[in-house]
């Protein structure tokens, strides 16, 4: 990120903090919403994220929306296209314009929370049983002082995803259709090669731009000892990753690039080209969630052709990046609102296997079935491993498989596992990986780059530039 654009950042940011300092000092969000029903009497809940274009996603959200208004006569769905982002949900939030319920990433939940801008959900979620449902790995981030405030929709941890051609050319495949597991990072680092020298193919890919690759950097460098900020007895935060442990991570990216040469040529890699060098056969492997194979069916990569398996380990660490979805209800929704909100989660995403969650969960196997989509893996839940719906869930994905399951078991051994679950970074995240991508590009770039240098500048600025900004 260039000095400019770091500028105008802080400056965004400043201002986003003063319109949230204002509107929390109107009570976070104005007055409850006085127009919550329609000529019928019915609770009006908005709904965000509502597909815009024609297709399955918009047919599969148009038929909950029929089901569900079919069995909650009292409550009536009002779709809403508008998706989560940074860029535009506090201007909404601070003028009460945000949908009754609406989606958000991990990263996001405790700023949201803190910021008032979720209601308290804890007497509908009691109300609908979902007390002691969620997994332990999930309820933390949903919770503040006791209180839940969000709705865990899904949860993944990262993997390592492999093309299984480029696997079987290099030897690198079992007779039972496991891939052989490299143990750590430096096994990753013989099996890149084995594929470079078997096909010519780039034996290993990663992002470097749109915060996409210091978001799995974190991943990475964590496994190498690296912390990346911590809170001191006041709430302040401190910048920490100028360290030994963050530099011998960087070195190892480094290294991929000058001392085995099994990258890409591009250097300049964001999320989109990720999946797309992957997909289209550039790359042996890949730093992955379990939803990954919805990004490759666009260019055409078959089910048999994509597996996943365990992230290495470390030096220091055997740990794995936890992300997901959260739903929030807005801060002005009545009561009523909120109880339908639940209502309409439960539907979707319930504990109990009931017939609307299992018609959601078939119809959501169906779409991925008729896009092409591999159907096997099984994801981080976010609840208890006794729960109905969990089971259901999980049963349905293995009556459902359309690729080899031993291509993706690895992964779903490996989620199951006591592998230490860690979630991202807790403030500024995104402007964090905003600034590793700079010294990513720069050890991509330069052969000559000083890992422990830019670090050293890269912490200066990130605490500088955002830490120091942070009301405490």
């Amino acid at each position: 990120m260039k000095a400019k654009q770091r500028r105008l950042t802080k400056v965004v940011a400043i201002i986003v903090a003063a319109v949230m300092a204002a509107v929390c000092l109107g009570s976070c969000g104005g007055e409850k919403n006085a127009n919550t029903t329609d000529e019928q009497g019915r609770t009006v809940i908005s709904i965000g994220g509502w597909p815009q274009q024609e297709g399955s996603s918009l047919d599969r959200m148009n038929d909950l929306k029929s089901r569900f208004e079919a069995s909650n006569e009292d409550a009536a769905i009002s779709p809403d296209t508008w998706t989560f982002d940074l860029k535009s949900f506090y201007a909404k939030a601070a003028g009460g314009r945000l949908p009754t319920v609406y989606n958000a990433h991990f990263t996001e939940a405790e700023q949201i929370i803190d910021s008032g801008y979720a209601a308290d959900l804890s007497a509908a979620m009691e109300k609908y049983g979902f007390n002691g449902k969620f997994s332990d790995k999930i309820e933390n981030l949903i919770k503040k002082d006791g209180k839940i405030y969000a709705f865990p929709r899904g949860s993944y941890t990262m993997g390592l995803g492999y093309n299984v051609d480029l696997f079987e050319a290099a030897g690198l495949m079992n007779d039972d259709g496991t891939p052989q597991q490299p143990e750590t990072w430096d096994d990753v680092i013989d099996f890149a090669v084995k594929i470079k020298q078997a096909t010519g193919k780039p034996g290993f890919v990663l992002p470097t731009s749109n915060n996409n690759g210091g978001w799995l950097f974190t991943c990475l460098a964590w496994s190498f000892g690296a912390k990346f900020m911590e809170q001191d007895e006041d709430g302040k935060w401190h910048a920490t990753f100028n360290s030994p442990e963050t530099a011998q991570a960087l070195e190892y990216v480094k290294d991929l690039k000058w001392k085995y040469n099994v990258l890409p040529d591009n250097t300049l890699i964001d999320g989109e080209e990720y999946y797309k060098t992957f997909a289209t056969g550039g790359a042996g492997m890949l730093i992955a969630y379990g939803g990954f194979p919805a990004r490759l069916t666009k260019y055409d990569m078959q089910p048999d052709q994509i597996g996943i398996m365990a992230l290495p380990k470390g030096p220091k660490r055997h740990v794995t990046l936890l992300g997901g979805v959260i739903y929030s209800v807005a801060p002005n929704a009545s009561e009523e609102q909120i109880d339908a909100a639940i209502r309409w989660l439960k539907m979707q995403y319930d504990f109990e296997a009931t017939e609307d969650f299992k018609i959601s969960k078939q119809n959501e196997i169906k779409t991925a079935l008729d896009e092409n989509r591999l159907v096997g893996i099984k994801d981080l839940s976010v609840w208890n491993d006794d729960v109905e719906s969990l089971k259901f869930e999980e049963q349905l994905i293995d009556e459902n498989a359309n690729g080899n399951p031993n291509h993706v078991k690895l992964y779903n051994d490996f989620v199951k596992s006591d592998v230490e679950i860690q979630a991202e970074e807790p403030v500024c995240a995104q402007e964090l990986y905003g600034i590793l991508d700079d010294c990513i590009q720069e050890v991509l770039t330069n052969e000559n780059a000083d890992c422990a240098a830019l670090l050293e500048k890269a912490n200066s600025d990130f605490q500088k530039d955002y830490l120091d900004t942070l009301e405490y």
